[in-house]
């Protein structure tokens, strides 16, 4: 469902899974990044009503909340901060995202940790980032409580994107009240839309406006 990428490496897809609500990747040689990538594999979308915290745990120095996805914010790129916490007491399993150790050698293995949550849990959390986070992660958030709040917003974009691709094949450029539309036509924008919503969630929506 997730994967990641830490700048100048491999992009890594070896996610485990704690439970039904956690996941985490180790991140070798912590003390080398800036900056890391986090994103959906557009596999399996997070169930409606739901997103994601990340969350950076260096062994011996805390934690930090990095920010959030969701199915309309689907990848980001997060700066790590130089400033740590105490382990977020919200954590149900605390220990799986401060399992990783220093090895001898000096490296440290640091936890990417990942809890699905419902979205206004996560907005009260983002709400506690710091300011320079703060606008972005909310703004993303906010849009896509207020899409599910609010069906018939939701219900004009559907139709918009039931026109336009009609539209767009030979012969349906000016379409009418008594124009025939094909019902295979709407049968392949069926297909095509369901496997868009199922791969990327609801926000190719708003970006087709």
């Amino acid at each position: 469902m997730f994967g990641c990428c830490v700048a100048g490496r491999l992009l890594q897809t070896n996610l485990q899974q704690v439970d039904e609500t956690h996941a985490l990747f180790e991140i070798p040689a912590a003390e080398k990044v800036n900056h890391i990538c986090v994103f959906l594999l557009g596999t399996i979308p997070f169930p409606d009503g739901y997103g994601c915290t990340v969350h950076f745990f260096w062994p011996g120095k805390g934690s930090q909340v990095l920010g959030m996805l969701s199915n309309e914010k689907p990848s980001a790129i997060f700066r790590l901060r130089s400033t740590f916490s105490t382990p977020a007491s919200g954590m149900n399993t605390p220990s799986a995202f401060t399992s990783a150790a220093s090895s001898t050698t000096g490296t440290v293995t640091a936890i990417l940790g990942l809890a699905i949550e419902p979205l206004e849990t996560i907005a009260a959390q983002m709400a506690a980032l710091p300011t320079q986070t703060i606008n972005s992660t909310l703004n993303a958030l906010s849009s896509s409580v207020t899409r599910q709040l609010d069906p018939t917003i939701l219900a004009e974009r559907v139709a918009k994107h039931l026109f336009n691709y009609v539209s767009g094949f030979a012969g349906m450029e000016n379409i009418g009240p008594d124009s025939l539309i094909p019902v295979g036509l709407i049968a392949r924008w069926y297909e095509s839309f369901t496997n868009k919503l199922r791969t990327v969630g609801a926000g190719f929506l708003e970006k087709s406006e």
